[in-house]
């Protein structure tokens, strides 16, 4: 098989609802809540979180386990709020979000969300496989945007809640229709959210299709580790285990090069604050207003996740560990945040106050035969993971 396209392919076979707690399968529940095989976990919790204008429920899931706190909606299945402790053992919300469905509906700059069926950009919504061009729909710009103008993260989800042995998590499913914003294929998509006996929530996200196709499915988490609406992460230290990463035109779609980050504000190889060098004036940042790019890592496509990015908060001590399969990682500094936005702190969000790294293949890579192909085909699965793993 392709080594570019291992993670792809998996194998041939291979209101006014009160909150209630859903009755799933596992070890009985403490008189305090907690389950008893899985220390400082907590049953999944379910509570109806607002409608939609055409009447659909959307739901709320409350999850703990190993310290973390997370909060999940059925629509898009966005995290809502995500907690965890500083080096004082003071939990605070880490992820930018709304308090309420209205505003995701209608303004949401992908807060939380799960992104599909294709993560990123790609250029004028097109794209050939096996001799056939397909026109997506075009949402930014003349350019399709993370699945186009109603992608996975603007549907309700089915949610399975689920506790076994020592971890709790989510089961969601969603099924995008032959033709749903232009992409070929019944795409049948399953991603499983798991905080672990440690607090590392892990994603796993498998999907199959009935006709080739091209998929891409990431997470759009917007990171503030000193806590939401707190203010600039520019004081964040990053670190990036890449040594190149993959310029883009005036329209943040890749020019196909493959560019070094040594002697650029791009090199992330040793932790640094994210502020040292944002302002630099490289032409790159300028066009991007920031940081918005794909660092294609070092270490490839691999069997299992491997550690690419470690992002740390000097005042609270919170840190963030990221390991993947995937080739790609995208760091975006929340350049077009722009105070129009108020959180769930009531807090308005400016540009800087956030910042997004998105494990994926590379953005328009239907389109460039160099970057690991993000095609899948009948019988055919597409797995791979990511894990986050937080301390202080």
């Amino acid at each position: 098989m392709d080594m570019s396209r291992r993670t792809v392919i998996a194998g041939a076979a291979a209101a006014g609802l009160a909150a209630a707690t859903v009755g799933t399968a596992g070890p009985a529940q403490a008189a305090d809540g907690t389950s008893g095989s899985a220390a400082g976990s907590r049953r999944p919790v379910k509570e109806l979180f607002g409608k939609l204008a055409d009447g659909t429920r959307v739901h709320r899931w409350s999850l703990e386990n190993g310290g973390t706190r997370l909060k999940v909606l059925s629509y898009g299945g966005i995290v809502q709020s995500l907690e965890i402790p500083d080096r004082h053992g003071r939990h605070r919300n880490v992820s930018l979000g709304f308090d309420n469905l209205d505003a995701y509906v209608a303004k949401s700059p992908y807060f939380g969300a799960l992104i599909g069926r294709y993560g990123n950009r790609i250029a004028k919504g097109r794209f050939t496989l096996d001799g056939k061009s397909h026109q997506l729909s075009v949402n930014d710009g003349v350019n399709s945007l993370h699945g186009g103008a109603k992608g996975f993260d603007k549907h309700v989800w089915d949610v399975e809640p689920f506790t076994q042995g020592s971890e709790v998590g989510l089961h969601l499913h969603y099924t995008s229709v032959d033709g749903e914003m232009g992409y070929p294929g019944t795409l049948t998509a399953k991603v499983t959210y798991t905080l672990t006996r440690h607090g590392d929530w892990r994603i796993d996200y498998e999907a199959g299709t009935d006709k080739a196709t091209v998929v891409n499915l990431t997470s759009h988490v917007y990171w503030n580790l000193t806590g939401e609406g707190s203010g600039t992460i520019e004081d964040h230290e990053l670190t990036i285990a890449a040594s190149r990463y993959t310029p883009t035109d005036s329209g943040l779609i890749p020019t196909g090069e493959l560019a070094k980050v040594a002697g650029t504000p791009f090199d992330f190889r040793h932790a640094k604050a994210i502020g040292r060098d944002i302002r630099a004036g490289h032409p790159q940042q300028v066009q991007a207003k920031g940081y918005d790019h794909n660092w294609a890592l070092d270490k490839g496509i691999t069997r299992r996740p491997e550690h690419v990015a470690t992002l740390h908060d000097p005042s609270s001590g919170r840190t963030l560990k990221i390991a993947t399969d995937q080739p790609g990682l995208q760091f975006y500094s929340g350049n077009f945040l722009d105070g129009t936005l108020t959180g769930t702190g009531g807090h308005t969000y400016r540009q800087g106050d956030a910042l997004c790294l998105e494990t994926q293949h590379f953005p328009d890579s239907p389109n460039h035969a160099n970057f690991p192909s993000t095609v899948l085909r009948p019988g055919q699965t597409y797995r791979t993971t990511t894990i986050h793993s937080f301390s202080a």
